[in-house]
Parts: C-alpha cells; structure tokens; sequence
C-alpha cells in the first residue's frame, strides 16, 4: 500500500498512462496547492476557469460529487496516489540497543568494568614482587587476586541487563504505538458526496476529485478548493505555525489544507491532493517517512545496474574467447 501511494511523487509509469485522462497533471494540483490566498485563487481562475471548471477537468460534479464506481476509483489512485502515507521505518532491536548503550553512566560502567578486568588478569613480570606478595598476604590474597575477575564480570553483566529491558521496552512501547496508530487510520472517516449520495467512507479511500464535506471539529485528511462555505474559519497553526484562525472565502482564500482543523462553520471542498503529494504528506516526506520505499527503489536501481554490467562483462568476454582460441 505504501508503494502505491510513494508513487505518487515520483511519477511512476501508472501515472503517467493515467493522467492523460484528466484535464490535469499531479504536477499541476500539487503546485497550485502551494499557492496561498488571493494568488491562489487567481491561478485557480487563470489556469481552470474557476473552481467550476477544475471540477469540469477533474471529471467530478460540485454537486453529484464521483460516480463511485470501482474502475474510475482505481484510476484517481493510479494517476494521482491513494491518501495514505507510509509511516517512517521502525527501528531494529539493534539499533535501539545501540542507542540504549549511548547512556553516559552506562558508558562509565564500561569503562570500569573492562579496567577492572584487566588489573584482575594482570601479573607483576618481577619475580620477586611476586613473592613478596605471596610472603606478606599468604594464601587468602592468591585466592583473592584469582577471583578478582567477578567484579569485573559482574558490572558487565549488570549493564547488559539494564541494555536489554531498556531496548525491549522501547521496541514494545513503539509497536503498541504503531498498532494503535494502524487502528485509528483505519476507523477514521470522513463525509463525501458519491453519486449525489452522502456517504461516511475511510480516509484511506478518498481520491483527487472527490466531493467532501467539511464542518466544525473536523480535521482535513486532503487538499482540496472551497466549493461552498459558511462562515469557514481554518487552524493552519499545524503547518504555518500562526494561532490566528484563517477566514476561508471563494472570493478571498478557497485553498484548504491536509492536518488542518475547522474551527469555525462548515463547507464542501474538492479534493485536488491526497497521501505523499498533499502538503501535509509532502512535510512528512521531508521528515523521513516513505524511506521504506525509497530505500527498495536504489536497491532495484543498483541491481539492475550489477546486472548490466554482468552482461557488458559476459558479451566482451565472448567477444574476446574467439580471438585467444584462433
């Protein structure tokens, strides 16, 4: 599911078949969704002829909203993406074992533990040292400087130990968290318009074209146009980092934005970016989610490059046999 929707950014070949069929590109939505107010509303008049005509190019009715039908949804996905974005990679039980080892006491424990060690393993070169030793401290001091090895032995153990609980509660805590994060996306849903229908489906399903319907305490799962308002004020304190609420006018400032909330009033919106490409996605994208398939992508990318050269290799080397033969 993460791949489908990372594709979105990088224009794969499914995109690319698809666009054709809509009045517009990815490209084109996700750069008119970084316009802001009255500059946006402007290129939205220029380029589309309004809000009217977007929909006119997005195949969507302001009104009936999609068809719903299983087909044309399926293609929204593919030229466009799916409103999902893929969380950042877990880290391994090594790695937080690793980052359990940075501790500063812990690092001091170490430290003594291996100089405890070694002075136990240690022994004076000069003979006579060593007998003088033995002549003053006599046999309880031999047995002690042969057992000298457990203190040392004992921190070690004693760091190891407070290193595992400490990565396994870490690894536990992060994957309930990942757990309740899943179930939450799963059961979030939000109100569209379907085949002049007003239906509740999840936000994982919502599409570019997609009729949505917007009110009071709702937070923003897509980019999307103002179609209608009443009274709509906006808390892009998410993304601007402004506590002021933002009026949303068709006259003034129509662009609405993913991880905003709807502070005031209600309205109905069309949805011209979702998941990786909307501008909530493209801020986590920076963060380091979707590094998952970033990371398949180089790999495919530098096994098709081991491959090529291993067939450059193989057509010289059949190119030069004939020659050594003769």
């Amino acid at each position: 599911m993460a791949n489908n929707s990372y594709s979105g950014v990088k224009n794969s070949t499914a995109e690319t078949n698809h666009e054709g069929d809509f009045g517009c590109s990815l490209k084109e939505l996700c750069n008119l969704m970084e316009l802001r107010g009255t500059e946006g509303l402007h290129k939205t008049e220029e380029s589309y002829g309004g809000v009217q005509g977007l929909c006119a190019r997005l195949k969507s009715s302001p009104i009936e909203g999609l068809s719903g039908h299983p087909s044309d949804i399926e293609k929204r996905k593919a030229a466009f993406g799916q409103n999902f974005i893929p969380p950042k990679k877990p880290k391994t039980f090594l790695q937080l074992v690793w980052e359990a080892l940075q501790d500063v006491t812990l690092i001091i424990l170490e430290v003594a533990a291996i100089v405890s060690l070694g002075l136990s393993f240690y022994r004076p070169p000069d003979a006579e040292r060593e007998h003088c030793g033995k002549a003053a401290g006599g046999v309880q001091d031999e047995n002690e400087s042969e057992a000298g090895w457990i203190e040392g032995a004992a921190i070690l153990l004693s760091v190891i130990c407070v290193v595992l609980v400490t990565a396994f509660n870490d690894w536990s805590k992060e994957k309930q968290f990942r757990g309740l994060q899943s179930r939450i996306e799963q059961e979030q849903k939000f109100t569209v318009v379907r085949g002049g229908q007003v239906i509740q489906i999840p936000v994982a399903e919502i599409v570019v074209g997609d009729i949505a319907q917007i009110k009071y305490g709702d937070l923003l799962p897509a980019d999307g146009i103002l179609i209608q308002g009443n009274d709509l004020k906006i808390d892009e304190s998410s993304l601007t980092g402004e506590s002021d609420h933002v009026k949303k006018t068709l006259d003034k400032d129509p662009m609405l934005l993913s991880g905003t909330h709807v502070m005031e009033g209600s309205g109905k919106m069309v949805v011209t970016a979702v998941g990786v490409n909307s501008q909530t996605g493209i801020i986590f994208t920076l963060l380091g989610a979707g590094e998952d398939d970033e990371d398949e992508e180089e790999k495919e990318e530098k096994r098709k490059k081991k491959e090529k050269k291993k067939e450059k290799k193989s057509t010289l080397w059949l190119s030069v046999r004939p020659v050594k033969e003769s």
